[in-house]
């Protein structure tokens, strides 16, 4: 493959690369636009494995780069919020084998619900940041990430975004790493055991190592200069460097592709040499606010344009100055629930019973439209039981009743569990009531599988989590499993005689997605005949 020219999406880059590089295991979270990483790694013969959260993808990795392997880890932007808890202190420790997170950010929100810049990630936890252009960066700087993370022993950062990770550009792969030591753990305390005592000089490390890997993007690192004219000079990251490209193909351009820390002193140099200085970057004001902070007069983007994603035409306006109102995209047609999907009874009923819906992320998500319009609250993973319980904690009481909380089976595992353990240790006065709408996949991402499929990334079968029993192991009061396309008057006299008790109660709304619903009897009847299904839940 080495020299053949590949068309590739940005995904497909990182995940071959993942693989040439000699990743040992990949783990992640699926998100739109990041979910493409890991199951094109593992069709060309890598190992990937989804976690129940992008928290637990993370500690994995870093237990598989404190072994010394090579480790990939992917999720959109939204995911890097769960895992920030271990990220930040992963920034202290040293790392033996190459760690690289994949954050896969999404301006203007086609499949979030929010469009935060991950870039601020980087300068907060005080990590490297590597943002590609295209493909063949994508490519190239998983490579050079995974030899910066093993130069420093630090995990390094990959931002792409939704335009470089579903576009398709050459990609020339390089040979692939034929020699690599085995996986061996070595012990080193102060390195890794962030007790006080050592987690104080590993601050300081860090901070040494942030020196010296800004010393080397000085030097080595990844930044082109395009000669052009020296009226104007542009300064561009990530996508917006190609559509400033095309934009202003007369100017001078500098992209810098090591983002944190930033090539200072090649920056000013660049600034010197034109008279006009434009800084083109997607999101927040981040390298134009940097710059100015290092004394470096530089214009940025109007407001207008922080928000959503950058094209050719945009840019344009940015260049001149343009502030008048921007033409109005034409509507497209809006999401709805697929005919003759299961959420449909259970929101119809949810209607019916004038419901108060803590929402959560998902499929179901799309209840909140019309005909249903049955979703009051939607803020992340997991928050339906916890926003549902702050409700019921004080409202009065004719209104607390109605408090429901809505949760997918796969949001379920990511986040709902300790959602549970706050219902049962601080049950509101008038109870509450919990639904999971099993369809037996993570449907919004694609379809793929979660801890409670009984199914890994791959589709072969494995363990499987009862949610029922979880439910009852934790003290829920009452479990109910039902089927979710049961007639719609059975679903609502359930659902308000939980509602009329005064106890902790979670119903399993069960029916396959019909999208996945072929697949699934596919991978059973695999499983059936290899002898090794796993067990179906009671």
């Amino acid at each position: 493959m080495t020299g053949e020219r590949l068309l590739l999406s940005g995904d497909d880059a990182v995940a071959l690369a993942a693989l040439h590089a000699g990743v040992k295991l990949g783990t992640g979270y699926p998100g739109t636009p990041s979910t493409e990483i890991l199951e094109t790694f593992d069709h060309l013969g890598g190992r990937a494995q989804w976690s129940p959260n992008e928290k637990v993808a993370l500690e994995v990795a870093m237990g598989t780069a404190f072994a010394g392997a090579r480790t990939l880890v992917t999720m959109k932007h939204v995911g890097l919020n769960v895992a920030a808890d271990p990220l930040f202190t992963a920034a202290y420790t040293d790392i033996e084998g190459g760690l690289v997170l994949v954050s896969a950010d999404d301006p203007g929100m086609a499949s979030s619900q929010n469009e935060q810049d991950n870039r601020h990630y980087a300068r907060a936890a005080a990590l490297p940041m590597l943002e590609p252009i295209d493909s063949q960066q994508a490519y190239d700087f998983t490579w050079l990430g995974f030899e910066l993370s093993e130069r420093w022993k630090i995990p390094v950062i990959l931002r792409l975004t939704t335009r470089v990770c579903h576009s398709k550009t050459v990609v020339v792969p390089r040979a692939r790493i034929q020699d690599q030591p085995e996986p061996s753990f070595e012990r080193n305390i102060p390195a890794r055991v962030m007790i006080p005592a050592y987690a104080k000089p590993a601050h300081h490390k860090l901070r040494q190592k942030l020196a010296e890997i800004a010393a080397w993007n000085e030097q080595e690192g990844p930044t082109r200069l395009d000669e052009g004219k020296a009226e104007l000079g542009i300064i561009a990251t990530g996508i917006a460097a190609v559509h400033a490209r095309e934009a202003a193909p007369d100017a001078r351009q500098l992209t810098i592709g090591l983002t944190y820390p930033l090539p200072m002193e090649r920056i000013r140099a660049f600034a010197d040499g034109v008279e006009r200085l434009v800084v083109v970057e997607e999101g927040d004001p981040m390298l134009v606010d940097a710059l100015r902070a290092a004394g470096i007069p530089a214009e940025g983007k109007p407001e207008m344009y922080r928000f959503g994603e950058l094209n050719v035409a945009r840019v344009r306006r940015i260049l001149a100055g343009d502030t008048s109102p921007e033409p109005v995209p034409p509507k497209g047609k809006p999401p709805a629930l697929c005919q003759g999907c299961s959420h449909r009874t259970v929101f119809q009923a949810l209607k019916d019973l004038d419901c108060i819906v803590a929402g959560d992320i998902g499929c179901y998500t799309l209840g909140v439209l019309p005909p249903f319009s049955a979703m009051d609250t939607c803020v992340c993973m997991g928050a339906s039981i916890g926003v549902g319980l702050g409700m019921r904690h004080v409202l009065p009481e004719d209104q607390a009743r109605r408090v429901v909380s809505v949760i997918g089976d796969s949001t379920f595992v990511h986040s709902g569990l300790t959602g549970i353990a706050e219902m049962v240790y601080n049950p509101p006065a008038t109870g509450h009531l919990v639904l999971i709408l099993d369809n037996g996949t993570t449907a919004m991402t694609g379809q793929q599988e979660h801890p409670g499929t009984g199914r890994l990334l791959d589709h072969s079968p494995t363990g499987k989590i009862s949610f029922e029993a979880l439910a009852a192991s934790m003290g829920v009061q009452n479990v109910h499993v039902i089927d979710a396309n049961d007639r719609e008057d059975g679903m609502k006299t359930l659902i308000a005689d939980l509602l009329a008790k005064p106890e902790t109660s979670l119903v399993v709304a069960r029916q396959p997605c019909v999208l996945a619903a072929p697949k699934i009897r596919f991978y059973e009847k695999a499983a059936a005949e290899q002898g090794c299904a796993a067990e179906p839940a009671s």
